[in-house]
């Protein structure tokens, strides 16, 4: 077998044909593999929720160190998850109102909570919800940063462990109050006036002219079409008998309504959540979002108090909306899937070149400490790291656990191959690559592409992953 630095793709899905059996693996505890087991096989499926808080303290860096610290807290940042059991080894899914973990902290993330329910790493997805105000680890590109004693702090490694070991201690407590699960439901109802493409302002050659961002005052913008969107908040919900126990609800959309003042929120995705968590206390609320990379409520969004307030309700009642449509049925068989990807960086991206970039002391924070985040990816390259995708099956219902920040375009193929069932997505896993734009997209250039680590040909590598992962 060649070395992993030497190939560019890493295929190795193996389907189990004995229920409830571990494949093993050449790559180690991260390697793609799929296991199933029926819901009715000895002891039946039972489920797990956990949630701890996650809120970094007064002068902890938001969003890698280039805006405001934390200055107080609007709303507290939870992590909040499921273990399902009785399919094989333990399947953890978690979700966290941070803005990313990047390649060595999601990494210790899956493993903290892998070792907590008794599974390992590759049966563990661990996603962002990607609010702003709010963290952004990376240690590879924390220790470049550190090296240029004028910059803030990427992160603070004391508190990152704190929330680690909270983690373990949260599984560890509720793998005790695990209850039946016994039949599933998936939902999905529109939102309206949320979701804006952010790449719909274009001169005639089809180069992008100015990007709609997640907040826009300029009228112009505003009047532009939404684009192309996925306008559907999806759901799927696991219940014990006709309790409702757990629903993980998915929509595409950057979910920062207005940050960079110092104050943490969980904005207003999170809000929403929140609101319907304490109206159904003994049903566990996840919320993730899907492929966003160039989707944001730019277009009704002025950045205001009042339009977070607007945003939140909005999708509020697209969560409860989608719960109306919800139908359960008896759960039968579990499988989880997972393929390891190996990507190439971007062409475009010269080690040299981004270390000058950290050098030059004149330009804004920003534009010194975002190489950084590209040098770490390029390193991880070199050695071959694979990315992790998962996806979990529910009779003919599926969630797809994708990395970083996919164009809305890859959600919408995900769904296409699956007509007439349930597919939810969360993006916003490993944050390592930061964009993944369509190969199409590169030419229009933007800051999408401006900030995609990774080759265009990664579009060929994710398509092909996500089509073997829902087969």
């Amino acid at each position: 077998m060649p070395p992993l630095s030497r190939r560019r793709f890493v295929d190795r899905i193996v389907t189990s044909s004995v229920a409830g059996t571990l494949v093993p693996s050449l790559l180690g505890a991260d390697a793609a593999g799929a296991t199933g087991a029926a819901a009715g096989s000895k002891g039946g499926m039972r489920i797990a929720a956990f949630r701890w808080d996650v809120t970094p303290p007064i002068g902890h860096s938001l969003c890698g160190g280039w805006i405001k610290p934390v200055s107080g807290v609007d709303d507290a940042l939870e992590a909040i998850g499921l273990v399902l059991l009785g399919a094989g080894a333990p399947i953890v899914v978690c979700t966290v109102d941070w803005t990313g973990l990047l390649n060595e902290a999601h990494r210790a993330w899956r493993c903290a909570l892998a070792e907590a329910a008794g599974t390992t790493p590759d049966r563990v997805a661990v996603h962002c919800v990607h609010q702003h105000n709010a963290p952004l680890v990376c240690p590879a590109a924390a220790a470049l940063v550190a090296q240029q004693r004028d910059l803030p702090q990427v992160f603070e490694a004391d508190f990152f462990q704190r929330c680690l070991e909270a983690g373990r201690t949260a599984v560890s407590a509720a793998l005790l109050r695990a209850r039946p699960v016994t039949h599933v439901a998936a939902g999905s109802a529109r939102v309206e006036e949320v979701a804006s493409n952010r790449r719909v302002d274009r001169d005639g050659s089809g180069r992008l002219r100015t990007m709609r961002g997640s907040k826009c005052v300029d009228p112009a913008l505003v009047a532009l079409p939404e684009g192309v969107i996925d306008p559907l908040l999806r759901t799927i919900a696991f219940y014990d008998g006709v309790t409702k126990v757990a629903a993980c609800h998915s929509y595409a959309t950057h979910p920062m309504s207005y940050y960079g003042d110092g104050r943490v929120s969980s904005d207003f995705c999170g809000l929403a959540r929140k609101r319907r968590q304490r109206e159904e206390p003994d049903c566990a609320h996840l919320y993730f979002t899907g492929c966003a990379g160039n989707i944001a409520a730019g277009k009704y969004n002025d950045g205001t108090p009042a339009a977070r307030e607007r945003l939140t309700e909005r999708i509020y009642r697209g969560i409860v909306a989608a719960e109306a449509t919800l139908r359960p049925t008896p759960l039968r068989r579990v499988t989880w899937r997972t393929k390891e990807v190996v990507w190439q960086p971007n062409p475009e991206l010269g080690r040299g070149a981004l270390r000058e970039l950290m050098d030059k002391k004149s330009d804004a924070i920003a534009r010194r400490m975002r190489p950084a985040f590209k040098l770490a990816l390029i390193e991880r390259c070199a050695r071959g790291v694979p990315f992790v995708l998962g996806a979990l099956h529910l009779d003919d219902l599926a969630m797809l656990y994708l990395p970083a920040e996919p164009f809305v375009d890859f959600q919408l193929y995900a769904q296409a191959l699956r007509p007439g069932r349930a597919v939810v997505v969360a993006a916003y896993g490993d944050g390592g690559p930061w964009y993944i734009p369509t190969r199409a997209e590169f030419p229009a250039g933007g800051y999408e592409v401006d900030f995609a680590f990774c080759a265009p040909e990664t579009e060929d590598v994710l398509r092909a992953a996500i089509a073997e992962l829902l087969a």
